[in-house]
């Protein structure tokens, strides 16, 4: 994940107010998490994405109905009678006449589904107990209340008194569907049947513009075939808070229509609220960053709101970082073209949380804790996992598979299936704050063990040791401008840059001259005592950087400086740690200290590491064994092939012995980074004349799925304008390649990084059996 001047443009014209600095003891209040009570009623909120999920039925008739068109007929128990659930003004209600209404199964959840009739409503119980028939409904987003339920899932189960019949449980009430309503018990729910039938409203879903079914195969040699995406953030819709500063989500159990809502209400009329995506798209405009804060809005419409089924702007990311890329039927079109293993990274960043709340900019669902997102992430893609099973016949059924081995990986892609591996991108890993909340003690290494061990119970096999900020274990990336600022308000600590002793070479975030000069004040000591009271901050934002103004604002030093600190000493446990345990140890984000003795500790380990933004250390990532990313140039270039930067790498990697040297693609979705727009674009020109557009339809690579003209809802799109606006556009950019001047072999080596990604997998995990005496 990286972020750009969005702070920036929150603070400084905050800071430019003239006040005397106010300094203090150190304190700070620790972030309050949420405690959410399970609900007794429909309107009750619960908390959905942490609570346990629900155990999964083993009657496979609950699945059969997923997708399918209904009638429901229902008798009581010990009565022979049979009457049909009909329409009935503005509900429903069980009579021997009248036309039965037609429902059709859309799931919410395994066994779990929303009744939606012909006429378009859905089947409801508002209080509990009456059937009512609503055309729209209210969901956790839509009322920015956590864990809202809104009376219209029903959980299909098998009769607890006639082995032939069904019973409907309304998941908000926990109470059964009787011939009087929703509120019986399972003993006197009524005797349920459901009989086929036609003229059903499908439930709105978005396409998948392709035909045709995966076929499971492999390489020759019998590595896995397909390619990786080995950083991406599938829900950063959970991260802050869970509100609105990123909008949409990978899916919703109510559906598209929740999962990809107008952002209006988040976002404000035309978007001129979405100051992450103003602050994203002109970050070299720092003026019209300092007129937008000034205003409280952008002086004209940022974008246009609408999402499903018009879609005016959105998703788009190659121009807008605050809006989803990855709905779960865009993951499937990009599956469905080759994508066979994804690391899902959970990720937040609790300092804009922070901000967002304290100035009540806009509204959150829960805590800005990271780690509270991490929970809600990371269980939401277990919930995804599911929702997917729900809709292709059951549990295990679906295409989507979390992975916690390489064997499972492996087995998962050769079924030509989609291993999903879960890892972590944050801050404050573990909460091990360097400057904990008031009355919280630092984390020891019991605390440390006893996280990795929780994570690692939960599936977490790829972990970044630190992000932006700094934590306990570490500094922070080191990345300049605006995080020089975050830092200072999320620790207490001024900035810890020095031009002496930097290691150099391939350093990344932490290079370069300083930005906030005034906030540059070397300590002896990373875990040193903070310097300012942070408690203020969190009650109101604006007014605590106002107490230091004369210091927070941009005064280059210029020169090459870098974080002064490395690894502290549980910083380095944390690290051996990992590597007894065979994690996936992802090291791009440690700042240049840090990173050079991450090297010297991977190196005496004999230990294989990835570096999903690109570095390699100079290829000693690659002497190692591990993996970085390659890519491929976005234009077609009559002085250098598209092909040329790949294979400089490549030609690296085997000159540095390097096991299986084939790289992935990656482009951190979801994660405020920004992807090329269209070669045809006329506003990004390529600066030479681009050949050979995409025509449809084209086969998949492998040549077993036809792809077609792509669309959300109304709305077609134009790879060769639009560009790579969200995940399910792989197979354009591959076709794209393979239209211009990269070569077929090429793109059998992207092929082939599902596999090298699997074997840096494998031999982290015989490495750490080696270390942990296994």
């Amino acid at each position: 994940m990286r972020l750009h001047w969005f702070w920036l443009a929150l603070l400084l014209p905050v800071v430019s107010a003239c006040s005397s600095p106010s300094e203090s003891e150190p304190e700070q209040e620790g972030a309050d998490v949420d405690s959410i009570a399970p609900d007794a009623a429909p309107d009750a909120t619960v908390d959905s994405l942490t609570e346990p999920l629900p155990p999964i039925p083993d009657d496979p008739r609950v699945y059969e109905v997923a997708l399918g068109c209904y009638t429901v007929a229902a008798r009581a128990p010990d009565v022979s009678e049979s009457l049909s659930l009909v329409a009935d003004g503005e509900g429903y209600r069980f009579a021997a006449e009248g036309e039965p209404a037609r429902f059709f199964f859309k799931p919410s959840d395994l066994a779990t589904y929303l009744l939606y009739d012909e006429s378009a409503h859905y089947l409801v119980a508002p209080d509990g107990a009456a059937l009512a028939r609503q055309a729209t409904l209210s969901s956790d987003l839509s009322r920015v209340e956590d864990g809202y339920l809104p009376g219209a899932q029903w959980r299909l189960e098998g009769s607890a008194v006639d082995a032939e019949a069904f019973s409907l449980r309304h998941v908000a009430s926990d109470t059964y569907l009787t011939l009087d309503g929703a509120g019986g018990s399972r003993q006197a729910a009524a005797l349920l049947t459901l009989s086929a039938s036609t003229g059903c409203s499908e439930h709105p879903e978005l396409s998948l513009d392709a035909v045709g079914t995966v076929v499971p195969r492999t390489w020759e040699d019998g590595s896995v075939f397909g390619f990786a995406e080995p950083h991406t953030h599938l829900m950063s819709d959970l991260g802050f808070g869970g509100g609105g500063i990123f909008h949409g989500a990978a899916f919703h159990p109510l559906g598209v229509t929740h999962a990809l809502s107008d952002c209006e209400r988040f976002h404000g009329p035309g978007g001129r609220a979405d100051l992450l995506s103003f602050g994203f798209s002109n970050r070299s405009s720092f003026d019209a960053l300092l007129q937008v804060l000034t205003a409280g809005e952008a002086p004209e419409d940022d974008h246009a709101t609408d999402g499903y089924p018009t879609f005016t702007d959105w998703p788009n990311a190659p121009r807008s970082p605050s809006h989803q890329t990855q709905y779960y039927r865009w993951i499937e079109r990009a599956y469905l073209g080759g994508l066979r293993l994804m690391v899902q990274h959970a990720t937040s960043y609790s300092v804009l949380c922070e901000l967002v709340v304290g100035e009540d900019i806009q509204p959150t669902r829960y805590s800005c804790n990271d780690m509270v997102a991490v929970d809600r992430i990371l269980e939401a893609t277990r919930h995804l996992e599911r929702y997917i099973d729900a809709h292709h016949g059951g549990p295990g059924e679906g295409w989507f598979r979390i992975v916690e081995t390489p064997e499972q990986a492996r087995a998962v892609i050769n079924e030509g299936n989609l291993a999903v591996v879960l890892g972590i991108e944050i801050s404050n890993l573990f909460d091990c704050f360097v400057t904990p909340g008031e009355g919280e003690a630092r984390c020891t290494e019991e605390d440390v063990l006893r996280e990795l061990d929780d994570y690692y119970a939960r599936g977490v096999r790829v972990l970044f040791p630190n992000h932006k900020t700094d934590n306990a274990f570490t500094p922070g990336d080191g990345s300049r401008g605006v995080f020089e600022l975050a830092n200072f308000v999320e620790t207490g600590h001024w900035s810890n840059f020095v031009d002496v002793g930097c290691p150099g070479g391939d350093t990344g975030f932490d290079d370069g001259h300083v930005d906030f000069g005034g906030l540059n004040e070397p300590r002896a000591s990373h875990l040193a005592p903070p310097v300012v009271d942070l408690a203020g901050f969190l009650e109101s934002p604006v007014r605590w950087v106002l107490g230091f103004a004369s210091r927070a604002l941009p005064d280059p030093l210029e020169g090459e400086f870098c974080q002064q600190s490395g690894f502290t000493e549980i910083g380095e446990f944390l690290f051996e740690e990992m590597m007894r345990r065979g994690l996936v140890i992802e090291v791009d984000h440690l700042p240049q200290r840090s990173y050079q003795r991450a090297f010297e500790l991977l190196e005496a380990n004999d230990y294989p590491a990835v570096g999903t933004h690109g570095r390699t250390n100079g290829g000693r990532l690659f002497a190692l064994g591990g993996l970085g990313k390659q890519q491929f140039e976005r234009c077609v270039v009559s002085s250098r092939g598209r092909d040329a930067r790949r294979l400089e790498r490549q030609a690296q990697m085997i000159e540095l012995g390097h096991p299986y040297p084939y790289e992935p693609i990656s482009f951190d979705l979801n994660g405020l980074a920004g992807v090329d727009e269209g070669r045809f674009d006329p506003d990004q020109p390529c600066g030479e004349p681009q050949t050979n557009p995409l025509a449809y339809p084209f086969q998949s690579y492998a040549g077993d799925v036809e792809f077609t003209q792509p669309s959300m809802a109304e709305r077609e799109i134009d790879y060769n304008i639009d560009g790579f606006m969200h995940v399910g556009m792989l197979p354009e950019l591959i076709e794209d390649l393979r239209n211009t001047n990269v070569s077929d072999e090429s793109i059998d080596d992207l092929f082939r990084s599902a596999e090298a990604w699997l074997r840096v997998w494998e031999r982290s995990v015989a490495r750490g059996a080696v270390l942990s005496g296994q």
